[in-house]
């Protein structure tokens, strides 16, 4: 098994800083805006999402929440092994906000698509975004894009985009795996 860097921790906190500018540029003050990190790799991109928000630009009042979408994928029950769900985390009403989506990686859509109809449990949003971090343009299944794209990765056949944190993983890093 080989592996390429494709983003080295600058480049990643350089690409961070990029799309919460351009956040900024579409939300301005965050009154009507929420950021839900998808669980689980989601959450480390959006809490860094939301540092820069609050410390570099001093925008208050930035609400940040976790949603599991483990029981809303379609695949759940296909595994040899039972899933373990992760706990949702929104203590905001979601009714008439505007909803930004933070995932790692895009991939098939399939998150994506379940996290829609997770986050209907919890009201009805006037407006959904999406912000990853890699998107993997041509593995979609869905008809999914996102609003805002930190880089676009064009992995084939058996390569599989590998995103390293340093608060799970001990660096920042995105890796091209081939296997």
């Amino acid at each position: 098994m080989s592996q390429k860097l494709l983003l080295s921790a600058k480049e990643i906190d350089i690409i961070l800083h990029r799309l919460a500018c351009q956040l900024i540029e579409n939300h301005t003050h965050f009154k009507d805006t929420v950021l839900i990190g998808i669980q689980p790799r989601g959450t480390f991109l959006a809490d860094r999402i939301k540092q820069i928000l609050v410390d570099d630009y001093q925008l208050e009042n930035v609400k940040l929440g976790y949603l599991d979408i483990t029981f809303y994928r379609d695949d759940f029950r296909r595994g040899e092994k039972p899933l373990e769900a992760n706990t949702t985390h929104i203590d905001f009403a979601v009714e008439d906000k505007r909803i930004v989506f933070i995932d790692d990686v895009l991939y098939t859509g399939r998150s994506i698509r379940a996290a829609l109809t997770a986050v209907q449990s919890f009201g009805r949003p006037q407006e959904i975004e999406l912000l990853t971090l890699i998107d993997r343009r041509f593995s979609r299944h869905l008809p999914i894009q996102p609003n805002y794209r930190g880089r676009q990765v064009d992995a084939i056949n058996q390569e599989k985009v590998k995103v390293l944190w340093i608060e799970n993983e001990g660096e920042d890093a995105v890796y091209l795996v081939n296997k």
